[in-house]
């Protein structure tokens, strides 16, 4: 068997978030960044985890008829608070209400990968969860929290690369995962289906 039947030929990022490809290039993989065009779906009726899987799926599943012979990660990620999702904010007034949803309490961040491989048949879906604790913020901290990161963006309002100190007290589990991409799992993933895309 040649690698062509073994091995997937690339990796297909289906995203365009920056701090998606940065994690990717964080553990040495090659790959191609193709954002797949889909409508996200924001409605957490079965819990979180099930939307974000859903949402990673129709992203990598997008793309699979395009590249039948490449590896298709799909993404996606999401905050909730006692099992209530807080999607990327509508506008400064709400990442603001959402930060003071946040403020001295611990929340779980969701993020889920799909891999498709159409031509050799594999279709892989798993969820991470990390859990966040916030700081007691008040309204000076948000605003300058605000001014060195921009919330409408991210999920919850709010990001862990920057101005982590101001809002974040402890976070359980893969700081990568509330990133974006729990590098981690998908590298134990792609270990034992034996692929390698490492540069």
């Amino acid at each position: 068997m040649n690698r062509a039947d073994s091995h997937p030929l690339q990796l297909i990022l289906a995203s365009a978030s920056p701090r998606r490809s940065e994690l990717l290039e964080r553990i040495g993989l090659q790959f191609r960044i193709c954002p797949a065009d889909v409508e996200e779906y924001n409605s957490p009726d079965d819990g979180p985890a099930q939307m974000v899987l859903h949402n990673a799926g129709l992203k990598a599943d997008a793309l699979t008829t395009d590249f039948p012979n490449a590896l298709v990660l799909g993404s996606d990620t999401t905050v909730a608070l006692d099992g209530i999702v807080l999607n990327k904010p509508v506008d400064l007034d709400d990442a603001r209400s959402m930060l003071r949803q946040l403020s001295g309490r611990p929340h779980t961040v969701y993020t889920s990968i799909a891999l498709r491989w159409q031509a050799g048949g594999l279709s892989d879906d798993f969820v991470e969860a990390s859990q966040v604790h916030f700081k007691t913020l008040d309204d000076a901290t948000i605003t300058a929290y605000f001014q060195c990161v921009d919330p409408l963006d991210k999920a919850g309002a709010y990001g862990i690369q920057t101005g982590r100190e101001m809002i974040i007290e402890a976070v359980e589990g893969s700081v990568e995962n509330v990133m974006g991409l729990p590098i981690q799992a998908l590298e134990a993933r792609l270990i034992e289906l034996g692929f390698d895309f490492r540069v």
